[in-house]
């Protein structure tokens, strides 16, 4: 039997391996039923961090009892994934919340179907400059994410902290008026994988940033300025397939994923709330 978890490659490297031999044996054809003395592979592409980590403990703990053998493709950007997905490469991708799968939709004129939540990571905004959000001065440079769905999520945050007013739920940069950035504040707008390094940028007095590259630096949300809630948020992230795809490897890790065994898997993971579950 081939070992329950294989860790294909990563980031880009990885799509570019896999367009040429496609997705999974077993994704050619559905898959009617799973049988533990035969397990058939599904091949997930997830962000390393924590989506990777959460497939290593279904894989290790309770894939194998499924008949489900999984081979993760770690991706460190916010595109290949859904580039991966759509062309077969991949058989499921696990990074994104709903409202950036949508976006992706609608942009790029994909045909995916998505499961229900699995876990949250809060949004947070960090700095090397100051020790509390108030004493963030009017221009103050804020480093933000460049993906529009995530940007809106962004600019909420500030606003719930004082430092912008009435933006809405679709705002973006580009779209403040005087009255709703009061305090002038100077964005700048990069790929969610590089904010961590404009954090370290003497001119940008914060960056906002995603919670898998919060993980992937090391960083804490607890030594965060700002900390998104986690109480009815709707950035919970998810499964997603080709639609029509969806068999009986789709159904089984989208249960897996919601089982008592990862909900508390996660919560003594990251117990401080870095990840939280959404079920």
């Amino acid at each position: 039997m081939r070992k329950a978890f294989s860790l294909v490659a990563t980031g880009v490297a990885a799509a570019l391996a896999l367009t040429a031999c496609g997705g999974s044996d077993a994704s050619s054809s559905a898959v009617e039923s799973l049988d533990p003395a035969n397990p058939v592979t599904l091949t997930v592409g997830a962000s390393p961090q924590p989506h990777a980590v959460i497939l290593e403990y279904v894989a290790q703990n309770l894939a194998a009892d499924a008949g489900l053998e999984l081979e993760v493709v770690p991706f460190d950007d916010y595109v290949t994934p859904n580039i991966s997905l759509d062309d077969g490469s991949i058989d499921v991708n696990y990074f994104q919340h709903l409202s950036y799968l949508e976006a992706q939709t609608e942009s790029q004129g994909y045909d995916f179907e998505h499961g229900e939540g699995v876990h949250i990571e809060p949004y947070a905004v960090f700095s090397d400059k100051h020790q509390d959000i108030s004493g963030v001065e009017d221009g103050a440079r804020v480093a933000i994410t460049n993906d529009p769905s995530n940007q809106a999520r962004a600019l909420l945050l500030l606003e719930e902290a004082g430092l912008l007013k009435d933006v809405g739920d679709d705002a973006s940069v580009i779209s403040l008026t005087d009255e709703q950035n009061p305090k002038n504040l100077d964005f700048v707008e990069n790929q969610a994988e590089l904010l961590v390094n404009d954090l370290s940028d003497p001119t940008v007095d914060l960056a906002i940033i995603n919670g898998n590259y919060i993980l992937d630096a090391g960083l804490k949300t607890e030594d965060a300025l700002l900390v998104e809630s986690v109480e009815n948020n709707p950035y919970a992230n998810l499964l997603a397939w080709k639609a029509g795809s969806k068999d009986a490897r789709i159904d089984k890790l989208e249960e897996l994923l919601h089982s008592p065994e990862v909900k508390t898997f996660i919560e003594e993971k990251w117990p401080n709330g870095d990840v939280t579950p959404a079920f």
